[in-house]
């Protein structure tokens, strides 16, 4: 199947996969004898399965391990579990940091009247060192 058949049947626009193969995480395509890209089921699957480890959030180099792993028929679960869990281990880092952040900035919204004067404690706030 060509590209676009490709993009309609992994969820993932034309753009997307012509990057991933660039980056090296989706291996390249097949080619045909005019040029153009050509992708078979195992091609979907793959595609697939990047879209649904983006959707998890993960990182383009993390994607590229995994996709590696679930390629390599004699890899070790370990593996796979250890780059999960070290994703986890970031998202409660940025949960910590973004609950963080949610005070911060909830502490300025009280701190302004939000009236129809022009004085407003959280640009006075925003402005100080």
């Amino acid at each position: 199947m060509n590209i676009n058949e490709a993009s309609k049947k992994s969820g993932l626009n034309p753009k997307m996969i012509r990057y991933y193969e660039k980056r090296g995480i989706m291996p390249k395509a097949k080619r045909s004898t005019n040029g153009y890209r050509v992708y078979f089921t195992e091609d979907i699957q793959t595609l697939r399965f990047i879209k649904r480890a983006r959707s998890l959030d993960f990182s383009l180099s993390e994607i590229k391990k995994l996709v590696y792993l679930l390629h390599n028929k004699v890899r070790s679960s370990r593996d796979v579990k250890s780059l999960v869990l070290k994703h986890i281990t970031e998202i409660n880092f940025k949960i910590k940091a973004y609950k963080s952040l949610k005070k911060d900035l909830s502490q300025l919204a009280e701190s302004c009247l939000g009236n129809d004067n022009s004085q407003c404690a959280i640009l006075d706030k925003l402005s100080s060192s």
